[in-house]
Parts: structure tokens; C-alpha cells; sequence
């Protein structure tokens, strides 16, 4: 059985408060967007084997959330057979983009429909939330209001189906304690649900990404390729998640395809489209 986990973008991420536990609550807007990795599950013959292959993952396998949300179902299902897993990874690693949290999702739901586990979608979201903060949208997978971690979710309409998105990946990591570390948390006089259901036209001026402050600073040139998203047509542009993929929202595809060949040389770039589009959704 094969499966397609696909990535995310922010849309709009404040900072509010830190947290006693040592979290931080946001608010943002997850956007799921049709640029996949592939996972394929079969049966084994011993108890689990793991490859892959694509983008290269760095870490041992044990620590790959696909092979965590197995051992995490295999706890409360000891008769699930042995498999065997292949990842193929598209999705750039630690860009944004949740591509890791999308696969552990994507793979709990795999094991779920395969083996006719019957767990219902509550079930799912409470496991993808033992896997990480940002796996429980990809359970729901629509445009979602995220609060808390960015495990409380709520569906909102965001339609974006008259637009091209590019994802623009200058392949620098950005260390996240770092990015939390330059930021004051505040609650907005404006919500990110308010400013998102406004026009798109609308959003340059309001809708901000707070970790976008302490990421420039240090990556240059990371804020130079969201100001030249924008002076090549783009309606609005922002930097997803800590970074440090930005993208930019095109009303005019020939705008799009021209700033998408400048990028080319200095980046990887990805054109997406609606999330309608999404496979298996």
C-alpha cells in the first residue's frame, strides 16, 4: 500500500506567551500544499525493516517518525505482522515545511487502513500528538487555525484556488531555539483567524511570521528572497514556520513561472497549487 505524505505552509505565526512548561502558545494557519514524499508499507518477514531513499535523512532509522508511529501502534497492537517500509523523500528536511510530521501522520494512518485497525479520527489525532506538535493537522490535513503547540486545531475556509504558490528553499539550516531566542511574545491587536479571512491583497501589510524578525538578522539571505518574491509580482510572501523556505502567493502564473526560473540557480523551487488537489483527499 502506498501513501503521500504532502507538506504545509505557514500562513501568519505569532508568538504569544511562554508557557510554565517551557513551550511557547502561537497562532498560525496550516496550509497543506500538493508537494509529496512517498511512503510504501508490505508485509515482512522479519519484524520491521526500514529503508529509503530521495533527499538523504540524516539520524539512525529509529529515529525517523514513520518508524515512531510504528512502534508507537505496535504497543497497543502486538499482533500487527512484521513490514517493511520504504520512505521516498521529497519534502526538504527541517525547511518549514513539516514534511516529517506529515509522514508520521501519513504512516499512522497507512498502518490503520492496511491492517483494518478501525481507529477513528479522534484516535489518530491523539496518537500523531505522542509524534510531535504539528502532526495532528496532517490527520485533518485542511487549512486549520492552530493554538496551543500547534496541536489545537480548528477548520477554517482559506481559498487560495485562484493562486499559484512558490516554495523557494535556499537549503540553510535554521536552528529553532535560536529563532524563539530573539522573539518578545505578544498577543496581536489582530488575530491571525481575522487577518486570514480578510483578501489576500490585504495580507502584506498584517499577516507576520514573528520568527521571521530573528531569522533575517542572521540569514540575510533569507529576507532577500521574500523581497524579491515580492518585487517579481508576488501578492504576498513570508517566510513558513522557523524557516527557512519562503513562499510566495502569485495571482499571475506567467509572474509565477518567470520568478520561479530566476530562483533556480541559488535554490530548490517547488510550484504548488490549491490543496484541493491533494492526493487521497
Amino acid at each position: 500500500m502506498i501513501s503521500f505524505p504532502n507538506c504545509k505552509i505557514n500562513l501568519g505565526l505569532r508568538i504569544l506567551r511562554k508557557r510554565n512548561d517551557g513551550y511557547h502558545d502561537l497562532e498560525t494557519v496550516f496550509f497543506p500544499l500538493p508537494h509529496y514524499d512517498i511512503i510504501e508499507l508490505i508485509h515482512g518477514s522479519e519484524d520491521l525493516v526500514f529503508s529509503g531513499s530521495g533527499l538523504r535523512v540524516a539520524g539512525e532509522p529509529a529515529n525517523n517518525l514513520c518508524f515512531k508511529a510504528i512502534q508507537l501502534l505496535k504497543k497497543d497492537f502486538p499482533e500487527l505482522p512484521a513490514m517493511r517500509m520504504h520512505l521516498h523523500k521529497n519534502i526538504p528536511m527541517g525547511a518549514g515545511l513539516g514534511g516529517g510530521s506529515a509522514d508520521g501522520a501519513f504512516t499512522l494512518q497507512l498502518i490503520n487502513q492496511k491492517f483494518r485497525l478501525d481507529l477513528s479520527r479522534e484516535q489518530l489525532l491523539n496518537y500523531a500528538l505522542q509524534l510531535g506538535s504539528d502532526c495532528p493537522f496532517f490527520i485533518i490535513n485542511k487549512p486549520c487555525v492552530a493554538y496551543g503547540r500547534g496541536e489545537q486545531l480548528e477548520e477554517i475556509g482559506v481559498d487560495l484556488s485562484d493562486y499559484g504558490i512558490l516554495l523557494v528553499h535556499p537549503g540553510i539550516h535554521v536552528n529553532t531555539a535560536e529563532a524563539f531566542s530573539g522573539i518578545d511574545p505578544a498577543v496581536p491587536a489582530k488575530s491571525v483567524k481575522e487577518i486570514i479571512q480578510q483578501p489576500v491583497n490585504s495580507w502584506k501589510n498584517e499577516l507576520i511570521n514573528d520568527f521571521e524578525t530573528t531569522v533575517f538578522k542572521k540569514h540575510p539571505a533569507i529576507k532577500s528572497i521574500k523581497d524579491s518574491l515580492y518585487s517579481k509580482g508576488a501578492v504576498y510572501a513570508s517566510m513558513t514556520g522557523s524557516g527557512s523556505t519562503v513562499f510566495g502567493i502569485f495571482g499571475d502564473h506567467s509572474a509565477l513561472a518567470n520568478a520561479s526560473n530566476s530562483f533556480k540557480s541559488s535554490a530548490s523551487v517547488i510550484i504548488c497549487n490549491s490543496p484541493a488537489e491533494l492526493r487521497g483527499h
